[in-house]
C-alpha cells in the first residue's frame, strides 16, 4: 500500500574517530524513504533538495524502490549537515547546520500522492508537518511522526497540534524526558499520550525500543547486537520507516498492537544495517536474504 514519506533530504558530512566523509545522503526523509522501501512499495519521497544535489544519491534511491516525483529542486543550495562523532559514539557534535532550501519551503503534496494511507512525517519543522499532513485526502490513514528537541524548544505549539493529529509518535529517550517533564521512560511514555497520539515509542538507540499504547499495553524491543559501529547517522529514521514499511506490507491501517510489536522489531533490524556504513552505504546494499536472516537470529536470541 502507498507509502507517502516527507521530510528533509540532505547533504551530510561527517567524522568518526576512524574516518571522515563528505558529500553524503542525509536527511530523516532518504533514511525513512529507503528503509520503507526494503519492506514494500510504492514508497514515496516528498522534500526539496538545492542545485547541488548528488545526482547519484537520487539515482540510488530511485534503484531501490523510492519514487522521485514528489521531491522539489530549488536554485539554491541544500539542507546541509557537518558533524562528528566521538571515541563514545553515543555523543556527537554538531559543527554547522546550513538550513539553505529548508528555511522557506512550503509543502505541497502531489495530487496523485495525497491518498497515500500511509503517511510519515519525518523530522521536520511542525509547521511543515501540518502543512503535508492537511494536503494528505485518505478517508483511512495511519500517520507516523518523528520530532527533536529544537521542535521541542522553538515551535511547541506547532508541535502539539501535531500530536492531536497523528496516530503514533517515534520519539529519542532524551526527547522524550524533556518533552514529558519527567525522568522517568516509564511515565514519560504514558504522559505523552496524554498529548493525543494513539501509540508512543521511545527510541533507546543500542538499548532498541519502547512501545507505548491504550489501556496500559507496552512492549519493550532490543536492538540487533551489533560488534562495529561506523556511523549511528540516520538510526531513527531508518527505524521509522522499516516501522512503517512493515505495517503497509500487511495493509495494516489500523494495525493492532502485536502488528506494532513486530513492526517495531524490523525497524530495528532495518535501523542495524544503517549503522554498520557511513550514511545509507549498507542499508541500500541489504538484500532480503540478509533482512529475514539477521531477523530469524533475532527471534532465536530474544526469546525463552
Amino acid at each position: 500500500m502507498k507509502i507517502l514519506v516527507g521530510g528533509s533530504v540532505a547533504i551530510d558530512n561527517v567524522k568518526t574517530p576512524s574516518a571522515n566523509e563528505t558529500n553524503l545522503l542525509g536527511g530523516s526523509a532518504s533514511y525513512a524513504a529507503l528503509a520503507a522501501a526494503k519492506l514494500t512499495t510504492p514508497v514515496h519521497l516528498l522534500g526539496i533538495i538545492g542545485n547541488d544535489f548528488p545526482q547519484e544519491h537520487l539515482e540510488m534511491l530511485a534503484k531501490n524502490g523510492v519514487d522521485l516525483s514528489g521531491l522539489e529542486t530549488s536554485d539554491q543550495p541544500s539542507f546541509t549537515w557537518t558533524g562528528e562523532y566521538h571515541e563514545n559514539m553515543n555523543e556527537r557534535s554538531t559543527h554547522s547546520v546550513a538550513i539553505n532550501v529548508l528555511e522557506n519551503w512550503q509543502v505541497k503534496v502531489p495530487t496523485d500522492l495525497a491518498d497515500a494511507p500511509f503517511i510519515i512525517l519525518a523530522n521536520m519543522a511542525p509547521v511543515n508537518q501540518l502543512q503535508m499532513l492537511e494536503q494528505c485526502t485518505a478517508a483511512e490513514k495511519f500517520v507516523v511522526a518523528d520530532t527533536m528537541d529544537l521542535w521541542i524548544n522553538v515551535a511547541n505549539e506547532e508541535l502539539h497540534q501535531v500530536l492531536k493529529k497523528i496516530d503514533l509518535l517515534v520519539i529519542n529517550e532524551g526527547e522524550a524526558r524533556e518533552f514529558s517533564g519527567t525522568s522517568q521512560l516509564i511515565l514519560a511514555g504514558e504522559k505523552l499520550l496524554e498529548k493525543g497520539p494513539r501509540y508512543i515509542v521511545i527510541k533507546l538507540g543500542e538499548f532498541g525500543a519502547l512501545l507505548f499504547g491504550p489501556d496500559h499495553s507496552f512492549f519493550r524491543c532490543g536492538a540487533w547486537p551489533l560488534r562495529e559501529l561506523a556511523d549511528p547517522t540516520g538510526a531513527g529514521d531508518t527505524f521509522l520507516g522499516g516501522l512503517v514499511g512493515s505495517l503497509a506490507a500487511e495493509g495494516a491501517i489500523q494495525p493492532s498492537f502485536q502488528q506494532l510489536k513486530q513492526a517495531i522489531v524490523k525497524g530495528s533490524i532495518l535501523a542495524s544495517f544503517t549503522c554498520e556504513n557511513f550514511s545509507t552505504k549498507s542499508l541500500e546494499s541489504a538484500k532480503k536474504e540478509h533482512f529475514s536472516a539477521r531477523l530469524e537470529q533475532f527471534q532465536r536470541i530474544s526469546t525463552w
